[in-house]
């Protein structure tokens, strides 16, 4: 292919987790620190978190490489697993010969078996589980009963985990409280920064035997814009754009060729590429526009069928009125149901509901009173924080949003790949009302979920210490944390006995409490996570997403 014409020995950007071509990044070196600083014999569990494509298998795997020679590594790729199926997937991965019938307690003795007989040894154990946000809770509380393995010195086994960021949230479930508790390192794997990406090109070119640049500087802008730094886009709309170049012949790559290969990685490609006509994009496109108004045209029937005389009149009355041709009149007043300023619930239109990402900003911010120009602040987080808030963008469900109880910017999809945003800015029950290019909307909270799949971003108001912890911001964060903390008591506990040993507690003791109380990561840190909640409880005037009866807290 491409590779002679280059001057690589070896295709440079292969998805394969190949330890060889892993960029240290500076989140990198942190996650792999965690991994090396937990594997020094303490056991319990480390977990390490990322979004899809951030190099979390291929960190596993240097780390695999690296570790001391002290220590055995079990692997599980597949965790889609019962308990029982588990606990045999690991003796395979320990080398414990077992029973195929075995017992689940045949098992467990068999594991705290060898695993005596490798400390005896000098040996230190650690299973290594992939793809760990498919684990069930049932499964999870196994491994949980698998670190009570222990000496009178150590625990014998050390568990990692390895998992999208909804592994996080199940983590903080009421029922694994315990497990949570034993977490002794974790850490969230962030994209490749922009200022990182050049460097992370040159090295990857490096390691395939090539040096010198290949991407000029616009090709690499694009490349960050296309791929947000997640390591597995860079990867295949580089091997793409690389494959552009060589079919026309050209040495450098450009951001048109990083463009058209963005396109052709997310299969929305309509632009002109080798071997494509005009006329058969154009074909393509009349027949993919006829799909789509045949979609919309279906779906539109479908949720409105049956319905009354009243519905069909108020349709009408509404499509004449948006299309311009009457104005709307006012009903009779012992004619509706419904007061006439209540929206009509329906559902939701993708993509005309839609907002591209700067719009959505806008939106989210006008909720918070805030005037978002992106002109003045192109990085929509850097506003955020220059206005006493911050970002926080996570992968999880409604329940995830409703925990939060923020205003929330959703991060929708079709089924060819094609992205958008939508604001959500209330919700109850069903009814969730959106704020869309055309103004506010409510639909059917059912009909926005085929084309939400679980990515959401929310603003949350930063306490000040936050900025500046490490110069004076420690005994600010003192004084903010001591204030709530003993509102908080006043509000949980349950006898004045409990209050005053709550009040008691260092600092680091009532955060814990509290982490414990509301199911958060129990870790003494006062994060985003743990702020929200606060404000929750507390009462802050802030913009909310779920009606104060509705809300469970």
């Amino acid at each position: 292919m491409y590779y002679d014409f280059f001057g690589f020995r070896e295709p440079p950007f292969s998805i394969a987790p190949d330890p060889r071509y892993l960029y240290l990044s500076e989140r990198h070196k942190e996650a792999l620190a965690h991994l090396m600083y937990g594997v020094q014999g303490q056991g319990g569990f480390i977990v390490i978190t990322g979004e899809v494509g951030t190099g979390k298998t291929t960190v596993s795997r240097c780390f695999i490489e690296n570790a001391p020679d002290h220590v055995d590594i079990a692997l599980i790729l597949n965790p889609r697993l019962s308990a029982r199926e588990l606990l045999s997937s690991i003796c395979d991965e320990m080398g414990i010969g077992h029973r195929t019938e075995a017992s689940i307690k045949e098992m467990v003795d068999l594991i705290n078996q060898d695993l005596l007989e490798a400390h005896a040894a000098g040996r230190h154990k650690v299973l290594l589980i992939d793809e760990a946000q498919n684990l069930s809770a049932d499964v999870l509380e196994q491994l949980r009963l698998l670190t009570n393995l222990e000496t009178a010195e150590k625990k014998l086994l050390q568990i990692v985990l390895l998992g999208q960021p909804e592994l996080q949230q199940i983590l903080a479930l009421p029922e694994l409280r315990q497990l949570n508790q034993r977490v002794t390192a974790r850490y969230h794997l962030d994209a490749i920064g922009k200022a990182e990406l050049a460097n992370y090109l040159r090295y990857r070119l490096s390691v395939a035997g090539m040096r010198g640049e290949v991407f000029s500087p616009g090709a690499v802008a694009r490349l960050y814009r296309e791929s947000q730094g997640i390591p597995r886009l860079i990867n295949l709309i580089s091997d793409r754009a690389l494959l552009g170049a060589y079919a026309e012949g050209e040495h450098d790559i450009t951001a048109a060729h990083i463009r058209n290969a963005a396109r052709e990685v997310r299969g929305d490609a309509t632009g002109s590429v080798a071997g494509r006509g005009k006329g058969r994009s154009s074909r393509y496109l009349m027949l993919l526009a006829s799909l789509l108004l045949a979609v919309i045209s279906t779906a539109w029937l479908l949720d409105r069928w049956p319905i009354t005389m009243t519905d069909l009149r108020a349709e009408l009355a509404e499509t004449s009125e948006q299309a311009g041709l009457v104005e709307r009149e006012e009903p009779a007043p012992a004619a509706p149901v419904v007061e006439p300023e209540e929206p009509e619930t329906q559902a939701f239109r993708y993509p005309e509901q839609a907002s591209d990402l700067p719009g959505a900003f806008r939106s989210l911010f006008s909720l918070w009173g805030l005037d978002y120009q992106q002109a003045a602040f192109p990085s929509a987080c850097q506003f955020a924080r220059s206005e006493g808030l911050d970002c926080l963008e996570r992968q999880g469900s409604r329940r995830s949003l409703e925990f939060l109880n923020r205003p929330a910017m959703l991060e929708v999809q079709d089924d060819a790949g094609n992205r958008g945003y939508v604001v959500l800015s209330g919700l109850d029950g069903d009814s969730a009302q959106i704020l869309t290019p055309s103004g506010p909307a409510v639909v059917t909270f059912a009909s926005i979920e085929p084309f939400w799949f679980g990515g959401y971003r929310i603003l949350w108001q930063r306490p000040e210490f936050l900025d500046d912890r490490d110069n004076g911001g420690r005994r600010a964060e003192q004084l903010w944390v001591g204030a709530r903390m003993m509102e908080l008591a006043d509000r949980f506990s349950s006898s004045v006995t409990e209050n005053g040993k709550l009040k008691r507690m260092t600092m680091d003791e009532q955060v814990r409490w509290y982490q414990d109380l509301k199911g958060l990561s129990v870790d003494g840190i006062v994060g985003a996570m743990t702020v929200i909640q606060i404000h929750n409880d507390l009462g802050a005037e802030v913009p909310r997403l779920v009606p104060a009866a509705s809300a469970g807290r």
